[in-house]
């Protein structure tokens, strides 16, 4: 029972998910910091609030329903979103591209889907069949 543990633990994918979630719980307190300390600072000197928690609060029966909290956090949910792919995403991305073609790695494309490839083949054909079926779904050809 101990050896089948020990083997569960040094596999590779379990250690490489423990190294990603340490990372990815430091790294977030940097996208926190971005987001909370420069991101909606700047939003809240042009929106004249720091959030939009008390916008749009409806009272229904004494109960106030509070759609700018809902607000609140689809913009930090983009502007995480936003400060990940510009910060992390886009330049990793254009490093591994500098990288590929200082090694002569060309990009390559994956083959297309066979059936992308018959569906488009049948649609060329109908379009020039006489009579066949339009996309509308009515009848191009002749009245039967």
């Amino acid at each position: 029972m101990l050896s089948g543990f020990k083997e569960f633990i040094m596999k590779g994918n379990v250690m490489d998910l423990a190294v990603a979630v340490i990372i990815g719980a430091a790294f977030s307190k940097i996208v926190n910091a971005l987001v909370e300390s420069v991101l909606m600072p700047a939003i809240s000197a042009v929106v004249g609030s720091p959030n939009l928690d008390t916008f749009a609060v409806v009272t229904l029966r004494g109960n106030d329903l509070k759609f700018g909290v809902l607000l609140t956090a689809i913009v930090n949910f983009l502007l995480i979103a936003a400060a990940v792919y510009f910060c992390i995403v886009l330049p990793m991305n254009k490093m591994i591209e500098r990288r590929n073609r200082r090694m002569g790695i060309e990009p390559t494309t994956e083959p297309a889907d066979p059936n992308t490839v018959l569906l488009t083949e049948i649609r060329d054909a109908l379009k020039g069949h006489p009579g066949a079926v339009s996309t509308e779904g009515r009848h191009s050809g002749p009245a039967v």
